[in-house]
């Protein structure tokens, strides 16, 4: 990584502690913090599985967010373009802000292409380990173009987008991610929700103490054994 990646171009600042502390606010939210970052091609279905479990992480009073790659690239990343080096700067991005969504005690969830490994691999360290779940949305090429919800892919075969990954730019497959999720072969989005809810219950992230919102009624978490 080089010094600009590691290192801030001001100086003499210095990190400010809190009095509240990440271990307080998820005491307070019942929940142990993690990031969840969903990579692959477009049109695999990241940010429409990302929805789906901020969904039903929300019935069950969980504390989360989706950071969509669309969204922040209208605003704190509209600066960026599709080069392999805005690329990585937007992955960068992503991944601090991701941190101190952490930070905050939340469950973050980022659907992001992300192609390279590099990219990834940094967003990783920048985190404590076992607070970065890498969750590879795997989609043949083939099916991801045959969906194309946005047209994109049909632009880029025609030249119309540059550097369009998997027909112009490359994507990297994740090695070792956390959790694989296989689109082409599953495509109940519900269903492969559930597989990451099973996931974060498997490894302690969730505590099982939480009854679910009940549809259309008050937003307040009822505990188990509290008088409604």
């Amino acid at each position: 990584m080089s010094k600009t990646m590691t290192e801030p171009k001001a100086k003499h600042i210095y990190w400010h502690e809190g009095e509240i502390k990440r271990a307080d606010r998820e005491r307070l939210h019942n929940h142990k913090a993690v990031c969840l970052w969903f990579t692959g091609l477009s049109g695999s279905g990241k940010s429409t599985i990302a929805r789906k479990v901020e969904e039903l992480l929300y019935e069950r009073g969980v504390h989360c967010y989706v950071l969509d790659g669309d969204n922040v690239r209208h605003g704190l990343n509209r600066d960026l373009g599709f080069s392999p080096e805005d690329r990585t700067e937007n992955i960068r991005r992503i991944g601090e802000v991701a941190k101190l969504f952490v930070d905050a005690g939340l469950i973050v969830m980022t659907a992001f292409i992300s192609p390279y490994r590099a990219d990834r691999d940094q967003v990783r360290q920048l985190m404590n380990p076992g607070d970065f779940c890498e969750i590879y949305v795997a989609c043949d090429l083939e099916v991801c173009e045959q969906r194309d919800p946005k047209g994109l892919y049909k632009k880029a075969r025609a030249g119309e987008i540059k550097e369009f990954t998997g027909i112009s730019a490359p994507y990297e497959e994740p090695v070792n991610p956390e959790l694989v999720i296989d689109t082409s072969r599953v495509t109940d989005v519900e269903t492969n929700a559930r597989k990451v809810i099973a996931f974060l219950e498997e490894k302690g992230y969730l505590s099982d103490d939480r009854e679910p919102l009940e549809a259309g009624g008050n937003h307040r978490v009822q505990r188990k054994g509290e008088q409604p």
